[in-house]
């Protein structure tokens, strides 16, 4: 995956479903259209989750990789 440059962490990381979605969709109300949110979680419900709501709320899964037990998830706010 190249190289993306997010504008804002959002680190949900000891959080349990459905809390990462919830301040995923809290941080990106405060973003700008365009911005990019890198969301850090160790939920691997999130892995699912989060892709599908992005598609859902307008706003877009840009990627996902895992790294030990943390997920990275970069969204592109609609």
């Amino acid at each position: 995956m190249e190289k993306i440059t997010a504008d804002k962490t959002l680190d949900a990381r000891g959080l349990s479903c459905p809390m990462p979605s919830v301040k995923t969709a809290l941080a990106l109300e405060a973003m700008g259209s365009g911005q990019v949110l890198l969301v850090l979680t160790d939920d691997p419900v999130s892995k699912k989750d989060l892709p599908i709501w992005a598609e859902a709320t307008g706003n877009t899964l840009l990627g996902l990789t895992e790294e030990d037990s943390t997920i990275s998830i970069y969204l592109r706010k609609g």
